[in-house]
């Protein structure tokens, strides 16, 4: 039997639709209630585990480059001794004070040369040293956080095995009844819904009132709602309203209890006594 299409339908049809589609998606927004909070916690920790993941292999890259930079300024201090030593031994072989006075001055060049650079090796494993410390830091606070994670996701795996099913199952009602609610009316519906509060784009009116934000509905408008012929919306939230027969709600009337006649019937008896006499 082919599947009547949504533009036929009449608007009795279209609330009873729309109706258990809201029943149905907010099932789905229990079931996922009871995740809690929990997976924007995952979220939260992942991206911390994340963060901080980036920042060890910042660290790391410093302490590589100053351990390049220490070979570097070693193989300068071998340059430099090497040239002192040549420097000495070429002194033996001046033959003006002018050529000694020279090579004194480059001897004490290299000199202050290799003083400079131990100065750079020795400040550079202090920072190597530093860097290492965070380091093992970040890499403790990672630890935590992936065990702070893995109990999330261990508990929030738990409770989605446990609604999964039903889940589905309600995700694949809700997109059947999409199919038989107009595109027009659907997309409304979503927009309304996504700006309630609690998720409620259509409502059935209670004790004369919107069951959405409680306004009172005016007569003529809840007379409106009774008779089906039109998509009636709350004039203050905007919800979509319906019958509650309609909708298959049941509602308790208020019992209204008989003014008690005692104060009637006594006074009627003593008029009936008064004209005796």
């Amino acid at each position: 039997m082919a599947k009547k299409d949504p533009t036929d339908l009449s608007v009795e049809e279209k609330l009873k639709t729309l109706y258990q589609l809201q029943t149905t998606l907010s099932g789905i927004d229990e079931k996922r209630a009871l995740r809690g909070e929990l997976p924007l916690e995952v979220q939260d920790l992942e991206d911390e585990i994340a963060g901080l993941t980036t920042r060890m292999e910042k660290i790391q890259g410093e302490i590589n480059d100053f351990k390049t930079a220490i070979t570097q300024k070693k193989g300068e201090i071998a340059t430099a001794e090497a040239s002192v030593e040549r420097y000495k031994t070429q002194l033996n072989d001046v033959k003006n004070n002018r050529e000694y006075d020279t090579l004194s001055k480059e001897i004490e060049f290299q000199e202050l040369e290799i003083q400079l650079c131990q100065k750079k090796i020795r400040e550079a494993n202090v920072r190597i040293e530093e860097r290492q410390g965070d380091l093992v830091q970040a890499q403790e606070i990672i630890a935590d956080r992936q065990q702070a994670l893995d109990e999330k996701k261990s508990e929030l795996d738990e409770i989605m095995d446990e609604t999964r099913a039903e889940e589905d199952r309600l995700k694949e009602k809700a997109r059947d009844l999409e199919q038989r609610i107009e595109p027009r009316l659907l997309t409304s519906f979503k927009r309304i819904r996504k700006n309630a509060r609690n998720g409620l784009g259509i409502v059935y009116v209670q004790r004369d009132a919107c069951g959405g934000c409680f306004n009172k509905i005016p007569p003529q408008r809840q007379l409106d709602i009774k008779i089906h012929k039109k998509i009636i919306v709350c004039e203050y939230c905007g919800r979509i309203l319906i019958d509650p027969e309609l909708a298959g709600v049941k509602i308790d009337r208020p019992v209204t209890e008989d003014k008690p006649k005692r104060k009637r019937a006594i006074r009627k008896k003593k008029e009936e006594d008064a004209a005796e006499d």
